[in-house]
């Protein structure tokens, strides 16, 4: 293991966890966090839960899991690169995406419209309360008991209000603080992943165009790059080394620009890093090019009117179940009736952002299609 700076998150030095257990042997506390995710149900269910096309799409289209297996390989290059601690990285950003709802962003948009009036809902949240509460793994506790700074990481934002009910977890947004490095690390990592990737999955099912995102400048940039060096390529090569090579710049970017705000702030231990501002970042140009690349995949990748139309198809999925077991409880599984009785819109919320993309459309079918056996 490479050797860490002092302001790293050490697990020797953890805040520990809710319910105290013997230390691991063989492995750091952070390690055993990330076990305990990659184990987990809700870290099996993202393979069947996409990014922006639904599952049954395509075979080759990112799912949640390869998109947090992507961004936890960024991630702990930057991590190490910069002396800080991979295995929280590699934790945070294995468990960042366990509370996503099926369908993606519009599954989320949707629940959220459903919950408007019992506490709405929101994937990090979501996430941390899969964690704490909703995995059902082991005899003396639920959830999975990870530690403090993991915890910390999954939760990226939080309103003040919603904060103001999760302790200790959430006193860093009243008071107005950072995490650890490396939550930041795979906040930004987890950026690099989904805008390239969105990208090349864009290209690939031929929503988007090469000659459309030649008017981007970091894809035009590193497009004219490939193309002198292999005038011969084909596309799908062409295509994939382009997006390579953009992800490259964006990670020796950040871990550059990350290193020189290091050294202005200079932290001596992780308290130094909570009271800094943000010491993980792009640099301005390559901030602003970001930005560009995201304000084109929203006009012209999310908005596209196949996406569009099965936004829609989603959206209404998540309403009609949601709507349903609302109206009768006695339609939810027994172990989601039993939590129904002290808070039946939050039970449904779980149920349904649990889902995976299949299991909720057979699920929509289940209940409202009459077929012949």
């Amino acid at each position: 293991m490479h050797e860490m700076v002092a302001y790293a998150a050490n697990p020797a030095t953890s805040r520990g966890r809710y319910f105290t257990e013997t230390p691991p042997v063989g492995r750091t506390e952070f390690q055993r966090d990330r076990d305990r995710i990659i184990h987990s149900t809700a870290f099996r269910r993202l393979e069947y839960k996409t990014q922006v096309f639904v599952n049954h799409e395509g075979d080759l289209f990112r799912t949640r899991l390869t998109h947090s297996i992507e961004v936890a390989q960024i991630g702990r290059s930057v991590a190490r690169n910069l002396g800080l601690n991979e295995d929280l990285v590699e934790a945070v950003s294995l468990a960042h995406d366990l509370g996503h709802t099926p369908f993606g962003h519009a599954g989320q948009d949707a629940l959220n419209d459903c919950m408007k009036d019992h506490g709405g809902f929101e994937h990090n949240l979501q996430s941390l309360r899969v964690v704490d509460v909703l995995e059902q793994r082991y005899a003396a506790f639920d959830g999975l008991n990870l530690c403090f700074e993991t915890r910390e990481g999954i939760l990226k934002h939080c309103s003040v209000k919603n904060a103001q009910k999760l302790g200790e977890i959430g006193e860093r947004f009243i008071r107005k603080q950072r995490p650890t490095l490396e939550a930041q690390i795979a906040n930004l990592a987890d950026e690099i992943a989904y805008n390239n990737h969105d990208v090349d999955d864009g290209l690939r099912s031929g929503l988007i165009t090469i000659e459309q995102l030649s008017s981007v400048r970091i894809f035009s940039r590193h497009l004219d790059s490939v193309t002198t060096r292999y005038p011969t390529l084909l596309d799908r090569r062409l295509i994939h080394e382009t997006v390579r090579h953009m992800i490259n710049t964006l990670v020796s970017d950040l871990t550059e620009q990350s290193r020189t705000l290091i050294a202005q702030h200079r932290p001596g231990r992780i308290d130094d890093v909570r009271n800094a501002p943000p010491l993980i970042a792009f640099s301005t140009k390559i901030q602003e090019e970001q930005q560009e690349l995201k304000k084109f995949l929203h006009e012209h990748l999310y908005q596209h009117y196949r996406v569009a139309r099965m936004s829609s198809k989603a959206k209404r999925i998540v309403t009609d179940l949601f709507r349903a077991f609302l109206g009768d409880a006695r339609l939810l599984p027994p172990e989601f009736q039993v939590r129904a009785e002290t808070d039946l819109a939050r039970a449904i919320s779980d149920y349904i952002a649990g889902m995976t993309d299949r299991y909720a459309i057979r699920e929509h079918r289940r209940l409202f299609t009459v077929e012949e056996t």
